[in-house]
């Protein structure tokens, strides 16, 4: 919960206050056009902002060279990496940001199938590995796609500029955990390349990543050389699980039902040596062999409509000596789709492909900024639904509470943090009835740009006539 900064200029002030922007002004605009953004994500600059003195500061701190992505970004993944101690999730993922063709952009690269134009942002997103808690981002990377050459040869992919790389990077620019704190990054199978696994152990950060070459040949615990499918197929069962799924389109195009899924769990030793193809920064680095586990996840019984049964095979550096350690890999894994959920509230809840920018270059700096909003949004949603019997004197700032409870529907006590985060959406839309479940971010970030609207008047009023 002490991750929420609720109070918005507070939360603007830490995570932007240390920008190193080539003057301590920009800092200072900055700080507060970041909570007008935050006030309102989804809105326009013009909207953001209210008044023009504002909006033309706001365009010209964007057009300004030494305001990037990373100097935006930098002060609040040094917030979020600063741990006392602990075991933190870095769910890494990549997602497409494009502005399409039609628009006149200059700098942007290819995206899609290459008839889109825009940029990719790798992020690093760190979690609570025990209760999920949202901490923020520990690192990010924005790059452009640049096309493959044609006809070139393995030898040759391996020793160019790849995108893969920015696996690395990122890794690289989380850094080596503070002393007594654990990072464990988690990813999917597009980071399964031996590259990824020498930048981890490197870095002293442990791993849980999927599988992608269940045919490449490894070294079993005693010492034989086989495909990693050889191996899992040797072992028994060690114990069954369950997992709730969620309802997901099949490749087959038919859309799959949410279930409960039973699940068959297997796990051994393997030592996976250096490929035979090696990029430079293998080559360089010295590892030659890294000691692992997997951890094979396969569903049974599934019903005759399920065309793919769930198939995990998880490869980490967590030893796995029982059941009990393979259902704590497999828990970390399975909250793996929170990044996907950043993703949502980065181009739905901050609408960052509609911004209205016209250079690549001012888009990437405001990328940077709603990549930083978008973890409050993200925040909000946990918390309304994680912990939602806490008190909310102990959360929400005293005159929010009176002012909520002043313009609520109804006369309802506001007294738990579910009591707030409902009356805060109602503000936004959400009906609260018995059948609606509980309220969605959306809803939830309309009520809270309506009540500051409301405290700022009242602060107004206040000035005024006070």
């Amino acid at each position: 919960m002490a991750m929420l900064q609720l109070e918005i200029n507070d939360w603007a002030q830490e995570n932007f206050g240390a920008c190193q922007l080539g003057d301590v002004r920009r800092t200072r605009r900055a700080v507060k056009l970041a909570a007008q953004v935050a006030a309102r994500p989804d809105g326009s600059t013009p909207e953001q902002t209210e008044a023009w003195p504002d909006c033309k500061a706001a365009y010209r701190l964007f057009d300004r060279d030494e305001v990037t992505f990373d100097a935006l970004c930098e002060p609040h993944w040094e917030l979020t990496r600063n741990r006392d101690g602990g075991t933190w999730l870095l769910l890494g993922d990549t997602t497409e940001i494009d502005f399409r063709i039609q628009r006149e952009i200059s700098g942007l690269g290819p995206t899609g199938d290459g008839k889109g134009r825009g940029f990719f942002l790798h992020s690093s997103l760190m979690i609570d590995a025990d209760t999920g808690e949202i901490a923020g981002l520990a690192g990010a990377e924005l790059f452009h796609r640049k096309p493959a050459p044609k006809g070139e040869t393995r030898r040759q992919q391996m020793n160019r500029e790849r995108e893969s790389e920015v696996w690395g990077r990122v890794i690289d620019r989380v850094g080596t955990p503070p002393e007594g704190a654990h990072f464990i990054h988690v990813f999917d199978a597009g980071a399964d390349n031996f590259e990824v696994f020498c930048h981890l152990q490197i870095q002293k950060c442990g791993w849980v990543i999927q599988a992608a070459h269940k045919h490449r040949r490894v070294f079993g615990p005693e010492g034989d050389r086989l495909p990693l499918q050889a191996l899992i197929d040797r072992q028994p069962v060690s114990g069954m699980s369950e997992l709730s799924l969620r309802s997901r389109k099949q490749a087959s195009g038919t859309k799959q039902s949410s279930r409960t899924a039973l699940l068959e769990v297997r796990h051994a030793p393997l030592t996976m040596p250096i490929p035979k193809t090696q990029t430079p920064f293998v080559q360089q680095c010295g590892i030659k062999r890294i000691p692992m586990w997997v951890i094979d996840i396969r569903e049974v019984d599934a019903p005759a409509d399920v065309k793919e049964p769930l198939h995990w095979v998880l490869l980490t550096s967590e030893p796995v000596q029982s059941f009990d350690d393979a259902r704590t890999v497999i828990g970390w894994y399975e909250k793996r789709p929170v990044i996907e959920d950043y993703h949502k509230c980065l181009k739905t809840g901050c609408r960052v492909e509609e911004r209205q920018y016209e250079t690549s270059e001012r888009l990437e700096a405001v990328t940077g900024m709603l990549s930083v909003v978008a973890i409050r949004l993200l925040q909000l949603k946990y918390v309304a639904r994680s912990e939602p019997n806490v008190p909310a004197k102990r959360v929400v700032p005293p005159t929010w509470l009176e002012m909520l409870q002043a313009v609520q529907r109804g006369k309802r006590q506001i007294r738990t943090v579910r009591d707030f985060f409902r009356s805060l959406a109602m503000l936004g839309g959400f009906l609260g009835r018995k059948s609606d479940g509980e309220p969605g971010w959306i809803t939830i970030w309309r009520g809270m740009n309506k009540l500051l609207m409301y405290l700022r008047g009242a602060a107004a009023i206040g000035r005024r006539y006070g």
